[in-house]
């Protein structure tokens, strides 16, 4: 884990544009992994795109994708929109209000999706309703890619991560590290079979999993 905890649901700012810092420490190496998992072409949904930071990154990185940034939050959804008007980059849409969790998703298409950062810090219904939902928007092979840290049984935890958790859990009991086994079940129950792991700095992980 990073020595900063990273932006979430509920933490303010004064103005409009919120601030992850540690946005600018992995966006990086997400992307060089993103080179190789997105398509070359099409739409990216992000879900949970949080500040914005990310997807304005992504977009000037990938431009020949279009990037639809979305998020529950009213406030984030000012953040993100305050973030791509200052960069001026004609692929990013305008933020959409998605809830994961739910299945009224204002987005009906894509041909990726990308979620930083979320199945921590939301309750596993919203995990849930990532997977059913990618599936039902993604055509056979696409990809579903997931960052974030993760519990793998079948290895240690870094200490930072277990401390994590602990505060996690205690900020919201529905929140906190999920077990990279129980992921892969649900979203192999959803129709989205695992199909890569990348171990990325700071003990965070990104899972691809593909449209069956």
């Amino acid at each position: 884990m990073a020595s900063s905890p990273p932006w979430m649901p509920g933490d303010g700012g004064s103005g409009e544009k919120r601030h992850a810092p540690a946005t600018l420490r992995n966006r990086e190496a997400i992307a060089a992994v993103l080179a190789e998992w997105l398509p070359a072409g099409g739409t990216v949904l992000e879900v949970a795109s949080g500040s914005g930071e990310h997807i304005v990154h992504f977009a000037a990185t990938f431009p020949a994708l279009r990037w639809q940034p979305s998020d529950p939050d009213p406030a984030g959804l000012v953040s993100i929109a305050a973030w791509c008007a200052e960069a001026l980059l004609a692929n990013i849409a305008p933020p959409l209000a998605l809830d994961a969790s739910t299945d009224d998703w204002p987005a009906k298409q894509a041909d990726a999706v990308l979620c930083i950062n979320m199945v921590h810090i939301s309750p596993w219904a919203a995990t849930l309703g990532l997977f059913a939902g990618a599936a039902r928007l993604l055509t056979p092979g696409a990809p579903l890619i997931l960052y974030g840290p993760y519990i793998e049984p079948d290895g240690p935890t870094a200490d930072s991560n277990l401390a994590f958790d602990a505060s996690l859990r205690m900020r919201d009991p529905a929140w906190g590290l999920r077990r990279t086994d129980d992921v892969k079940a649900a979203a192999a129950a959803a129709g989205l079979a695992f199909a890569a792991r990348r171990t990325m700095p700071a003990n965070n992980l990104m899972l691809l999993f593909r449209r069956t």
